[in-house]
Parts: C-alpha cells; structure tokens; sequence
C-alpha cells in the first residue's frame, strides 16, 4: 500500500486485512464498513485524504456528530472503528500518528437500572399459571424465585446442575441453602437461598424426574427442556417475559431486572452496601453503587406519597437524585457492616 493509494482503496484494504487477520465477524464488518463511509465523507468534504486527517479534524467531527443528536454511545463506536483504520495506516507506514488515538466519545450519562417494586416481584414470583404442564410450571416458577430470590445472573442460572461435581460449575446445597455459582471472570461465590425459593426448588426436582423420565440421571443440568437439554439464556428470556405478562404485569420482566429488583430491595431493608455488593459479586463497591440512586428514588416517592409539605412548589429541586446523591452514598458508607452478608427476605 502507497501514500498515492486512493481513500476508498486505503478503506477496501483495512476491511480485507480486518476479515483475514482479524476475523472479524459479517455482521462487524459491516458495521466497520458504514463508519469508514461517514469518515471518508467527511475527509473529501475537507478536501483531504486519510493520510493528512489530524486530530484537530477528528475532534471537530466528533463535535458535528455530537450537536447533530448522535449518541455519546454512537459516537464510541464510530470512533473504535475509525481508531482501528488509522492504527493499520501507522502499521502500514502511511501515517506517523493515530489522530484518533486520544479522542475520546463524549460522557454519557449511566441509566439505572429497571427493577420491579417489591409487590410486583412479589406478584411475579408467587403466580401459578394454568397449564397442561404442571412440571413446566413447577420449572418456571423456580426459575424466577431463584433470579428474584438470588440474584442471580442469567449466566449463572443456566450453569447450575443438579448436584456438585468436579465438572459442575454451579449447584444448590439445600441443606445449607446456598447456591454455589461461578460469576463473571470465573470467581466463585456462595449466595444464599430463601425458603421460598428453597420449596420453588424442591418441587421442581420431583417433577423433573417424572417430566424427563429415564432420561433423567442422563442430563446433569438443573433446568431443561423436555428432552432433558440445558436451557439456553434466551429460553429462560422468552418464558419469563411471557411469565410476566401472565401475572398482570404492565412491564416486561427480563432476568436481569430481577437481579436489580433483588438489589435494591434488600439494599431498601439494610442499608448495606458491602453485603449487597458481596451478594451479586461485584468486584468493585462502584458497580453497586447505582443502587443506591434506586434507593433514594424509593424515599422520594414515599415522601411525596407520606409528607404533608410534599406538594409545596420547588420540592422536586430539593429532592432531585442529582442533588443528594453524596448524601445517599455518604449515608450508604455509614451502614452497618455486619460479619455476614445480609439474606434475602424470605417469603
């Protein structure tokens, strides 16, 4: 490849080296191929080629794309796929720096996370459909009292046997009730497991063996389908959605919302961050921070709900979560820290 080559030739050869080397997947290249467009617009706009983009050319991009509504989000990915074709350039001696190296997407603001009110994860839980499959039933049902009763992850759910071996990377001790998962970069944690969700797992394994038969003792995993294989993510995201929509709620309930509804309602009840942090396995307190935002929305709602001066004007000012929310995380730094972590409420 020469300096002479043309902007489109520079573009068709660092796709064909992303899809040979790198191999890249379809539906990724594609995406690539749509951002090199947007910049190789922009470069013949400024009369330039690739080989003379500055950085002070890249930043003024990023600013148009900004204040034409593009998200933070967009703008990151454009930017990755931009960073790539220049970083090949430099490989490829066409270019002596990246100009997009130190460019970074503007910040975009973190959404909390969706999570159910108590009475609607309660609602959820508890519902018993009717059908033609009590033991469909019986696998559902202990499907969300885990997700709501656990926190678990999704991964963490589909990965559970029915008992521990060398092989299992999770399983259910009853007797002690917990739950033995492996997480995210292979750690492994412990979380305990309520009564509720304890009776949910008991009937489900008699059922089991009837639904599957024979069969049975030939499928370690905990949760399958009829023919005894373990159920995928997406599996247990279409029942549940459904599931939810069965009991009357007005949201759609993916398992990850149960995850946030088991952390904001028992960090609601015990104000503890470090046991919620211990319960879902976050690495860093930070993550679990954002549960405290959730938290506070909840106080806020019973105070316009409780407080006779909630109606007066300009306290939505004083109760904004952007406001106080040094004084959530100061109040969450001085909860309790109790030896163990806190368990779920049982039900």
């Amino acid at each position: 490849m020469t300096h002479t080559a043309s902007n489109a030739e520079l573009v068709f050869a660092y796709l064909s080296h992303a899809r040979v080397e790198k191999r890249l997947a379809d539906r990724t290249l594609a995406l690539y191929a749509l951002d090199l467009d947007k910049l190789t617009d922009k470069v013949s706009e400024a009369g330039l080629s690739l080989t003379e983009v500055q950085n002070t050319h890249i930043r003024r991009w990023v600013a148009q794309m900004h204040s034409g509504g593009r998200s933070p989000r967009g703008i990151a990915m454009i930017l990755s796929g931009w960073r790539g074709l220049f970083h090949w350039m430099g490989r490829q001696g066409l270019i002596d720096h990246n100009p997009v190296q130190d460019v970074r997407a503007p910040k975009a603001g973190k959404p909390l996370p969706k999570a159910l009110g108590v009475d609607e994860s309660v609602q959820l839980a508890a519902f018993v459909a009717e059908t033609d499959s009590p033991a469909l039933e019986a696998r559902d049902r202990c499907i969300t009292e885990l997700l709501y009763g656990c926190g678990l992850r999704i991964g963490e759910l589909v990965g559970l046997d029915v008992q521990a071996g060398p092989n299992a990377r999770g399983w259910i001790d009853l007797p002690d009730g917990e739950a033995h998962v492996l997480g995210k970069g292979a750690k492994r944690r412990s979380v305990p497991v309520g009564s509720a969700a304890l009776q949910a797992l008991a009937l489900w394994l008699e059922a089991r063996k009837t639904w599957l038969g024979p069969q049975a003792s030939d499928s370690q995993a905990l949760f399958v389908g009829a023919r005894g294989q373990r159920l995928t993510p997406q599996h247990i995201r279409v029942r549940l959605k459904r599931r939810s929509r069965l009991a009357g709620l007005a949201t759609p309930v993916h398992p990850h919302m149960l995850r946030h509804s088991f952390a904001s309602h028992v960090l609601q009840s015990s104000g503890d961050l470090r046991a919620v942090q211990e319960l879902l396995g976050h690495a860093s307190i930070s993550t679990t921070q954002v549960y405290t935002r959730l938290d506070f929305q909840h106080l806020a709602k019973v105070y316009d709900a409780s407080h006779p001066r909630a109606s007066l004007k300009g306290k939505g000012d004083l109760l904004s979560t952007e406001s106080t929310e040094d004084d959530v995380t100061d109040l969450n730094a001085k909860a309790r820290s109790p030896d163990t972590p806190a368990r779920p409420r049982n039900r």
